[in-house]
């Protein structure tokens, strides 16, 4: 209806909290018994996180899902088709990873027109398996389609070795924020990229191919990480739903952040601040986690700011910050 508006006046958050509505009010007057309840016993987290977490055969399994779409997420004359079938992959993965979880296992959905070379769609699928193997999963089904462009949907399972699912919901003031991964590389290579360019290289192939610090996943978790979040939209983004999901304020530190070389140097050509990608870029698939004061932190992990009461958000240097900091699909 037009008195609801469109999607681009509300933006993808905005969609999920209406869809998330609607499914409740839904929920209220229908007869559904017990355990199809997000409340009952076979969902153990619903959504609002990187993965829900259902309960099969007695254990819990998180699961997720993410779909890539050509001309959104990659493009054809810029990526091979093994970039492309691993960054689907690893978008997946790394959600997965967030929740202090091993990835076990892939259903693949895959839409293409029917135009698309035989050997360009093999090469993805080999790529999807071939990002899969590198932390130790499988792919073990899926669907293809006819669709007007190239669409990768890449639905991830994973197992939490007896550990407790890491959630966005459970920082504490007093926790430290810290950081695993690279951030701002994609961000910048897409800058590249757009003007033309092919270099640098290492900033160009960041964008083609993440490389998510899936270990650091499952290591946090082992370490009392109370939070934790695949940074897939922005760090300040990415942020914000973990202060808001848990009430409390993320105040992150600039100063905190080391800028590497490669970021230094594209920032100094477009005349930006490096920092600006750090912040606000996307698809390096980093993790934030929260951790309690004290904690030795995993491999890997830096600190960059601490957890505050306040109005639940983020801020930076001191100071809330009210932009989206980072992608938000339809806007």
């Amino acid at each position: 209806m037009a008195e609801d508006g469109t999607l681009a006046q509300v933006g993808e958050f905005g969609l999920i909290a209406r869809m998330l509505s609607t499914r409740a009010d839904s929920a209220k007057t229908t007869d559904a018994p017990e355990s199809a309840d997000p409340a009952g016993s076979t969902v153990l987290v619903g959504p609002g996180d990187d993965c829900a977490v259902v309960q099969i055969a007695g254990a819990p399994v998180a699961i997720t899902v993410d779909v890539l779409v050509e001309g959104r997420h990659f493009r054809r004359d810029w990526s091979t088709p093994l970039e492309i079938g691993r960054k689907a992959a690893a978008a997946s993965l790394a959600d997965i990873a967030s929740m202090g979880a091993v990835p076990t296992a892939v259903v693949v959905g895959f839409g293409a027109p029917g135009d698309t070379p035989v050997n360009w769609a093999l090469a993805v699928s080999a790529a999807i398996s071939e990002e899969c193997a590198f932390v130790g999963a499988q792919v073990v089904g899926g669907d293809v389609t006819a669709s007007e462009s190239v669409v990768i949907s890449i639905t991830a399972l994973g197992d939490f070795q007896g550990r407790q699912p890491v959630l966005r919901s459970g920082a504490q003031i007093g926790d430290v924020v810290a950081i695993a991964g690279r951030l701002g590389w994609s961000a910048a290579g897409l800058a590249v990229l757009s003007r033309g360019f092919r270099s640098p290289k290492a900033l160009v192939d960041a964008h083609r191919v993440p490389e998510p610090p899936y270990g650091s996943g499952p290591a946090a978790a082992i370490a009392g990480a109370t939070s934790m979040i695949d940074v897939s939209d922005g760090l300040v983004a990415d942020a914000r739903h973990v202060g808001t999901a848990s009430g409390v304020v993320l105040a992150l530190e600039s100063k905190r952040l080391t800028v590497p070389e490669e970021l230094m140097g594209a920032a100094a050509a477009y005349n930006i601040d490096a920092r600006t990608w750090m912040f606000t870029g996307g698809e390096d698939h980093a993790l934030l986690a929260t951790f309690p004061q004290g904690t030795v932190l995993p491999e890997g992990f830096v600190v960059i700011g601490e957890v505050l009461a306040g109005e639940p958000g983020v801020m930076v240097d001191g100071a809330p910050v009210a932009a989206a900091g980072g992608h938000e699909h339809f806007r």
